[in-house]
């Protein structure tokens, strides 16, 4: 990838030709979004165009499929007759592997317990020259975003988080297998042109608030519902103190308010990002077109909310829904008030959402601050990385000792307790508790399948704070924690 030149997957050429057909047609301003899914129209000449309207027939650049979907989306695929898919394809081991223990032997668990899927998906792939990555790979979207997603790209995967790509200006939407498989077939995908929904970003992020802290606020304004068939599109000056990672994340968790997807302008972190992860040819490329990967002055949008990123509070949200958004200075209050159970049990960070290495070494700075006088977590606290590459850097840079000499556990790279692969212990069914995570959906049952188990939800600054406060209602922008030594923190 590091001599990438020109090719069939990224074709910025294709981008500038249908939209020279469309602009002509349309003849007004184009929003980032409209620019690359207009871009990818499969006939820009007799498309019919009107957001929230017609039914686009689009090309997308690549396929993903996460295990439990791929099973069936390649069992179709058979059916088609083809040698190999239409379009690049990956598969991603990561939704069948349990929290239960620790990282090494849930993963030896379910290498055993699921082997027979795996041999398909690994023989199956091989046999049509898709890419496969094996269990402990890591989370699909991470490994997207550290090794296939570009800005301007075009990508539909088997799970509804796949608009993580979005941190690096791709419009990436999640999708059942059958239209997977229709574009790994050759047949263009359809989708309802989308409307716009801008989030303007003015001021700087900065101390406890983290970008999590603003999908979490526009989750509040939104609701579950409030992005159904949009693109959530982020512009403003704010976007440049943001990290390429921390773009992720804001568009990852977009799918809980129901958008179509989410993304950020090409800019220089997204540049700083691709050379970070050996693909410094891809940036060179896509400054070349760098006009197509930014909306047009004077573009119009369906709704616009304004965020000063330098007044915004760090956000928990929940329980029981994802859009329950709640200014830190506010929590203590809503839990007293709700009569919420205040013991913190678990705190949990990582998830496809926040296990970058950026997320993981914050949380360890806060992790080692307390540490270094003396404190061990209260609650129990677990740690998933999002990829190997995540996991082994951590380990060598002493991030992975942190965590584990305060009492942390590190699981497995895989989706786990996310997606309600955890085998939880500490509780019964039906015993109300309380966790926290960093993830992105704390739906009632959804991580340990206890309907009674309050989930909230964080950035990992916060959730690592409370691990060791061990109370829902320790505030670490104004609270202190008394340390072994007696200094208070």
């Amino acid at each position: 990838m590091s001599n990438l030149e020109p090719n069939a997957y990224i074709n910025y050429q294709r981008i500038e030709d249908n939209l020279a057909v469309v602009r002509d047609r349309l003849k007004r301003p184009l929003t980032l979004s409209e620019k690359i899914v207009y871009g990818h129209l499969d006939d820009p000449h007799n498309q019919d165009i009107e957001r929230g309207k017609s039914y686009l027939k689009l090309r997308p650049d690549r396929v993903a499929c996460q295990d439990a979907t791929a099973q069936m989306a390649i069992l179709q695929f058979m059916s088609a007759g083809m040698d190999t898919a239409a379009v690049p394809t990956t598969v991603h081991c990561d939704h069948l592997i349990e929290a239960q223990v620790g990282g090494v032997k849930d993963l030896e668990r379910a290498m055993n317990i699921n082997k027979e899927v795996y041999d398909f998906l690994a023989t199956a792939t091989a046999k049509y020259g898709l890419g496969f990555w094996r269990p402990g790979s890591g989370i699909i979207h991470q490994i997207i975003l550290e090794n296939y997603a570009f800005p301007g790209g075009l990508m539909i995967g088997t799970d509804s988080h796949t608009p993580n790509a979005g941190g690096l200006g791709m419009v990436a939407c999640g999708v059942g297998g059958a239209d997977a498989v229709d574009v790994m077939a050759g047949l263009p995908w359809e989708l309802k042109c989308p409307k716009v929904i801008q989030v303007n970003l003015k001021g700087k992020i900065g101390g406890w608030t983290t970008p999590k802290d603003v999908i979490l606020k526009v989750a509040g304004i939104l609701t579950v519902k409030g992005g159904t068939g949009a693109i959530v599109e982020y512009t403003g000056p704010g976007v440049e103190s943001l990290s390429c990672t921390g773009m992720a994340t804001i568009c990852n968790m977009g799918a809980e308010i129901g958008a179509t997807t989410s993304l950020f302008p090409f800019n220089h972190r997204m540049v700083d990002y691709l050379k970070a992860t050996r693909r410094e040819a891809i940036a060179n490329y896509a400054k070349t077109f760098q006009h197509n990967l930014k909306a047009d002055e004077g573009a119009e949008y369906d709704q616009t909310i304004e965020i000063n990123l330098s007044e915004l509070e760090p956000h928990i949200n929940g329980p029981f829904t994802p859009d329950l958004a709640t200014p830190i200075s506010k929590f203590k209050g809503e839990v007293e008030k709700n009569g919420w159970p205040a013991e913190l049990k678990v705190a949990l960070i990582g998830s496809c959402t926040n296990s970058s290495y950026e997320d993981m070494t914050r949380s360890a700075s806060i992790a080692k601050e307390a540490a270094d006088h003396g404190l061990q977590t209260k609650s129990k606290f677990t740690v998933t990385p999002g990829s190997e590459q995540v996991r082994a850097t951590i380990e060598r840079d002493g991030v992975m000792k942190t965590f584990e000499d305060v009492g942390g556990i590190v699981l497995a790279n895989a989706c786990g307790p996310c997606i309600g692969q955890w085998d939880r212990r500490d509780v019964k069914k039906g015993e109300p508790n309380s966790i926290i995570t960093s993830y992105n959906r704390n739906f009632t049952g959804r991580n340990d399948a206890n309907p009674a188990t309050h989930a909230f939800v964080a950035s990992p600054d916060i959730v690592t704070a409370m691990a060791f406060a061990g109370d829902l209602r320790f505030n670490p922008l104004t609270d202190t924690l008394t340390g072994a030594d007696g200094a208070r923190r």
